[in-house]
């Protein structure tokens, strides 16, 4: 039975979620401040952590950072904080999704059933990802070029890994976008996957001018490169 971590702090929405998850089959714990949190988190108990933004004693977003220093659990923000800024921060930080209120119930399930999903299959693909001197450690986390650490956000990394999982592939903006974030797309769009792109170029290339592995393909998206030929 899948195990869900819920931080939220209105009562009603607590219990109409419980009644939701429960019938769907998962078990669920609920905190209603950061203080309740930190004593009920465990880390690898739960398979999917649900948080809001606002709480009365501090943020999810702070909450979320604490977990992703020991945890890769899928993690969905589930609040009424949609401003632009916020959404990009909870991506940045290591959030997998990011939901505003309202929300529709059935949209609400089928997403945790998908994040639930793209875990399972993450437990049971490589360990590793190779391609010229870049590494990736996926077990970890981790990211190295020519041997040294590269520090990459938790959206930099969940978009290298696509790339290198995906080599000498052109994958269109609407791919990218929907392989990595189904949060409302007039938040996160082709606009906001440039500026994604070129921070991942500044880490990963040697001229990120003149980039040899993240190629933009004119008219069609982008492209790894697994030889160095240049953007095309």
């Amino acid at each position: 039975m899948k195990r869900l971590f819920l931080l939220e702090d209105d009562l009603s929405l607590v219990s109409g979620l419980s009644f939701a998850v429960k019938k769907q089959g998962y078990e669920i714990t609920i905190a209603r401040t950061t203080l309740e949190a930190d004593a009920l988190w465990t880390d690898g108990k739960y398979d999917l952590v649900i948080l809001d933004v606002s709480l009365p004693d501090g943020s999810g977003f702070d909450f979320c950072k604490k977990i992703r220093q020991t945890s890769k659990v899928p993690i969905m923000f589930l609040t009424a904080a949609d401003e632009e800024t916020d959404i990009v921060m909870g991506l940045d930080i290591g959030a997998d999704d990011y939901m505003t209120k309202p929300f529709k119930l059935a949209v609400f399930l089928s997403k945790i059933n998908a994040l639930l999903r793209r875990s399972e299959n993450f437990s049971t693909a490589v360990t590793e990802l190779h391609s010229g001197v870049i590494n990736v450690h996926l077990l970890k986390g981790e990211v190295y070029k020519s041997g040294e650490p590269v520090e990459l956000t938790a959206s930099e990394y969940k978009l290298l890994c696509l790339f290198m999982e995906n080599p000498d592939r052109i994958l269109s903006p609407e791919q990218i976008l929907s392989k990595l974030w189904d949060c409302n797309e007039s938040y996160i769009d082709n606009s906001s996957l440039t500026v994604y792109i070129r921070r991942l170029r500044t880490k990963i290339e040697d001229d990120p001018g003149e980039p040899k592995r993240i190629v933009t393909v004119r008219g069609m998206g982008y492209k790894w490169n697994t030889v160095d030929r240049g953007a095309e």
